[in-house]
């Protein structure tokens, strides 16, 4: 079976873990996300299952970058 799609929409998910954009203090909790989604990569073969837990870690690193935000600027979060 030909995996080069799933290889495809991997390497463009990848793109998305990339921190050196944004401000050197949220650099490190983004950088972790990138590092687990490069050994995900590297470990589990290709497939709608990985793409789905690289998706999901992608939506775990935006909102942990979020937070990481909201606790710079003092916002507190709701229902916590």
């Amino acid at each position: 079976m030909n995996d080069q799609p799933n290889r495809n929409r991997t390497e463009r998910m990848l793109q998305w873990f990339s921190y050196t954009h944004l401000p050197v203090n949220l650099q490190p909790v983004s950088a972790a996300f990138g590092v687990l989604a490069q050994e995900m990569c590297e470990t589990i073969a290709p497939g709608p299952e990985r793409t789905a837990g690289l998706r999901k870690l992608l939506e775990a690193k935006d909102c942990m970058v979020r937070a990481m935000l909201e606790a710079r600027q003092g916002v507190t979060g709701g229902g916590e």
